[in-house]
């Protein structure tokens, strides 16, 4: 996307971070919003901190750690909005209120869209065709991306004088080798990582916290351990094991670590139409 994003804007910076473990937006997103470790977070807002695995639940206090992160740094004057888009029709909306919301200092607007595409890619099959390799599935991003309300926006916001951050909270890999695990019902589902009890599993292609805190994550009771899937591999259980072998290999996937999920970009834009 950067040739048709440097046609309206200047690169200021351009820089990469590494993201959080896990590489999930339920935790990488709100550590970007909190400023905070999932453990701090846990311990410091656990009002607002969500522990289940559901990244959508997750998620729903994004606007409020903004405003307490905000305020911990001294920047109760800051002007904010926050805005999540899920669909058209809301980008839109966010389009449509743009000259209002250029009077504010700081303007936050998530977009989903990447994210629900690799689990979409996941589900769909006619995705799964459209999207068979790294090079097609960065070319249906990049066609939703020019005929988006996002790219409406920046074409707008290039003629403004303010600066424009890019980022994101991880990446995605594609998945190719199974690594079998076994876990108890209160296991999560998701495929680059686990977090429970009584995790049990053959070969070493994976990262083990039995000690979360060293990674600033916090422990749902005192025997939960994280492991994480690292290069191409993902998990699977037993109980039916070929099956989901191979409805899962070759999909877009995160939560573990590798170099594609964990190294992600940090751009700073000025327009060149201001």
């Amino acid at each position: 996307m950067e040739p048709i994003v440097s046609e309206y804007f200047n690169i200021e910076s351009e820089e990469l971070y590494f993201s959080i473990l896990p590489t999930t937006t339920g935790f990488a997103r709100n550590a970007i919003f909190s400023g905070l470790t999932p453990l701090q977070m846990a311990k410091q807002h656990p009002d607002l901190w969500v522990g289940d695995d559901d990244d959508d639940s997750k998620n729903q206090n994004e606007e409020q750690f903004l405003e307490r992160q905000l305020k911990k740094e001294k920047l109760e004057g800051v002007k904010f909005s926050y805005h999540k888009v899920l669909n058209n029709g809301q980008g839109k909306s966010v389009n449509d209120k743009l000259n209002n919301l250029l009077r504010n200092d700081l303007n936050v607007v998530v977009y989903n869209f990447v994210d629900m595409l690799s689990h979409a890619r996941t589900e769909v099959q006619m995705l799964k065709e459209l999207a068979s390799d790294e090079a097609a599935y960065r070319s249906l991003s990049r066609s939703w991306f020019v005929h988006s309300p996002l790219f409406e926006m920046m074409k707008r916001l290039s003629e403004k004088d303010c600066r424009v951050i890019i980022t994101t909270d991880h990446g995605t890999i594609r998945v190719r080798k199974p690594f079998k695990i076994i876990g108890d019902r209160s296991v999560n589902t998701n495929l680059r990582y686990k977090q429970g009890r009584n995790l049990n599993w053959d070969g070493n292609h994976l990262l083990e916290a039995r000690e979360p805190e060293r990674l600033g994550l916090p422990r749902i009771n005192m025997s939960t351990a994280y492991v994480f899937a690292m290069e191409d591999y993902f998990f699977a259980y037993p109980n039916n094991y070929n099956y989901y072998v191979n409805y899962y290999r070759d999909t877009f996937q995160h939560g573990g670590i590798s170099m594609e999920e964990m190294m992600v970009p940090l751009v700073s834009l000025r327009g060149k139409g201001a």
